[in-house]
């Protein structure tokens, strides 16, 4: 049966709300999201105070705190992780936008994978807000907003100067410090700066060997809607990585559960920043602007299919050092005519990858040259946006997306490479819609339709032979197209309860994905993935936030793949409960617990995950004035589950190398879950 078309959907709520009152209030309600202001039921803001008492493995779990998202890893913690939304496997961040003090996070034409959004330069005690969009249906979202986009800002003063010190199980410690003062003749400036450090081993029979250095410096006057904000970043990392194996290894005892295959995987990482936001409002208009120049770099050792190719193991390192900057501008007219409001902007993108490599290595000394690159691309958005007020209970908004890319590839190195390379463009508009219907002073109805891109590695678009073996491969698409559509509705069913529900949908032209390992791109076939989403907010009491979250997804080919229409790895049914608790006594503690569903491993769906869930816990104690002291556990229960399952090919020692004929034996690829660990943590504010 053929979904309704969106605008059609749209339609038949609002004449459900056609007895609507004539003039409703804009109802403020304590959440993630309020009535009267969203353009959608799925988008929302979290706030500091919904995420310092978040007990966290890892960073880049901050992203959680939006509903529906999955954040996890299957290799090193130096690594980018693994994220989950909407029935899609993001992988490292291919389908999913993110930006931190208005910098784009996500690297197009990655070494290791396109949208590679590696967020463990993230220190969670300095971010002051969380805001989120699913889908493509803003105008300045434009690349890698398939599934949505996030927005990370960092305070610009503090509450007080102070210290943190944790220790705890698997060799890990971590010391922060954080302080700010007024500068300045008028003390109208801001200086804000923290440093942290940090190191951990984890339970891996391979010690992971990880080693965190990270800096803010932040200077700032005003406020985000009028002021100025200048900051300088700087993160560097090292590790050593145990890779997901294959579950047989694990099971007729050749490792251990917490064991590898191969020796001496991970890497090393890096990202310089410097970026600068702008901001001036009044009752009329709002300008915007933001600019930002990088400085990133990763060499990754990674050796997932054991050894397949020979005794010496499969390991290899992709390398990837590249310069970016850019900026955005935006101007919005607040009410150039009665009950309208005009926007436009601009936003510039500049990579330039003087090293994209992918060599064969043994211990990390390379042995072999696949390919190597030297890359420029160049992507332009220009966008404008109306929003109409229809009437006192209806509104209105459109918008047009105008994108270009430009890029050039220079094969460097390689047998089988040196043919590849040239220049290759590609442009796509992308019109927006969609329609607010206010039905009662608690109840808000939307629908949304919009066409959106995203774009594939250079090195698809540019190479007809593959660095492989030299055979022809099919030149491919720089931007492929996406459409999305979804209707929803936001309410306040009693007192401090706000609770959304969204019914959605996307189609993908086609799956294009760059494959860092193997320095090819795979073709897969259109896709179309359908689900519903609901999340709900509670502040019952001033003392007690809770967010409840269910989503259901279901991601399919149109046409089969691989003796099968099943997506892999596409999360059916998740969902998370945290809650945050505050009372005005001394203790205060949070907790969050997060349950995946089974999905499928590989196309016909017979081989499946397992289900799993798991729960942390935070305490603390203020036991004297500006000091406190927490306690995290994490996999509170213990649960004996793994992070990630995948279903593919591979060769362990024991097993010998080019076994299954030289194509590896076909099975489950897992990556533990880390067992309960607990961490103690002392806080002193001066």
């Amino acid at each position: 049966m053929r979904t309704p078309h969106p605008i059609a959907l749209a339609a038949l709520l609002l004449i459900s709300t056609a007895q609507a009152q004539e003039q409703l209030d804009t109802v403020q309600v304590q959440g993630r999201a309020r009535l009267g202001a969203a353009d959608s039921a799925s988008e929302g803001e979290v706030k500091a105070e919904r995420l310092e008492r978040r007990p966290l493995l890892r960073p880049a779990e901050l992203l959680e705190a939006m509903p529906g998202m999955l954040v996890t890893q299957h290799s090193g913690d130096g690594k980018a992780n693994q994220y989950f939304l909407r029935g899609f496997n993001l992988d490292h961040g291919s389908d999913f936008a993110t930006s931190v003090l208005g910098m784009p996070v996500n690297m197009a034409s990655h070494a290791h994978g396109q949208g590679y959004m590696d967020l463990n330069f993230l220190i969670p005690e300095l971010v002051s807000s969380l805001q989120y969009r699913k889908g493509s249906y803003a105008t300045e979202d434009g690349d890698f907003v398939t599934t949505g986009s996030a927005r990370v800002a960092y305070q610009r003063r503090l509450d007080a100067p102070f210290t943190e010190v944790s220790l705890g199980e698997h060799g890990y410690r971590r010391g922060l410090v954080a302080a700010d003062t007024a500068v300045g003749p008028t003390g109208e400036w801001r200086l804000l700066g923290a440093l942290e450090a940090s190191r951990y081993d984890g339970p891996w029979a391979q010690p992971e060997d990880l080693h965190r250095g990270n800096g803010v410096l932040r200077l700032s006057r005003g406020d985000a809607d009028n002021g100025l904000a200048i900051s300088l970043l700087s993160y560097r990392a090292r590790w050593r990585a145990s890779e997901h194996v294959p579950e047989r290894a694990i099971a007729n005892g050749e490792i251990g559960r917490y064991g590898t295959l191969l020796a001496n995987d991970g890497g090393e990482t890096h990202r310089h920043s410097l970026s600068a936001e702008w901001a001036r409002s009044d009752a009329a208009q709002e300008w915007r602007a933001s600019g930002y120049v990088v400085d990133y770099g990763l060499n990754l050792f990674s050796g997932p299919s054991g050894f397949i190719n020979g005794a010496d193991g499969d390991q290899h390192e992709q390398a990837d050092h590249r310069k970016l900057w850019g900026g955005q501008f935006k101007h919005t007219l607040l009410a150039p005519a009665p009950n309208l409001e005009l926007g436009w902007g601009l936003q510039w993108r500049h990579d330039r990858i003087g090293q994209l490599g992918l060599y064969d290595t043994v211990n990390r000394q390379r042995t072999h040259t696949v390919r190597e690159d030297r890359v420029e691309q160049d992507l332009l958005g220009l966008f404008g946006e109306a929003r109409y007020r229809v009437t006192p209970w209806l509104r209105a908004h459109a918008g047009l997306r105008w994108d270009r890319l430009k890029t050039r590839n220079a094969a460097l190195a390689g047998e089988f490479n040196m043919a590849n390379g040239g220049r290759a463009s590609k442009t796509l508009w992308s019109p927006k819609l969609g329609l607010i219907a206010r039905a009662s002073a608690n109840l808000e109805l939307y629908a949304q339709w919009s066409k959106g891109l995203r774009s594939n590695d250079v090195r698809g678009a540019t190479s007809a032979t593959n660095p492989n073996d030299g055979e022809a491969q099919a030149l491919l698409p720089l931007l492929a197209r996406t459409q999305s559509q979804e209707v929803g509705l936001r309410t306040q069913p009693a007192r401090g309860w706000n609770s959304s529900l969204v019914l959605w949908q996307a189609r993908l032209a086609s799956e294009l994905v760059f494959v860092g390992d193997a320095g090819v791109t795979e073709a897969r076939g259109a896709s179309r993935r359908r689900g519903l989403e609901w999340s709900n907010d509670f502040a019952p009491w001033p003392w007690l936030l809770v967010d409840a979250d269910m989503a259901w997804s279901r991601a399919c080919f149109v046409a089969a793949e691989n003796g099968g229409n099943r997506v892999p790895n596409a999360v059916p049914f998740n969902a998370s409960l945290a809650a945050t608790v505050k009372p005005s006594g001394p203790w205060f503690a949070g907790v969050k617990l997060r349950y995946i569903g089974s999905y499928d491993l590989e196309e016909t769906g017979q081989e499946t995950s397992r289900a799993n869930w798991t729960a942390n816990l935070k305490m603390g104690w203020r036991f004297a004035a500006g000091h406190e002291l927490s306690l995290d556990v994490l996999n509170l229960f213990d649960r004996r589950a793994n992070d990630i399952e995948y279903w593919g090919e591979a060769c362990t020692r024991a097993e010998g190398a080019g076994c299954g004929g030289g194509e590896g034996i076909a099975g489950r690829l897992v990556h533990p879950m880390e067992p309960r660990a607990v961490r103690i943590s002392w806080r002193a504010a001066f």
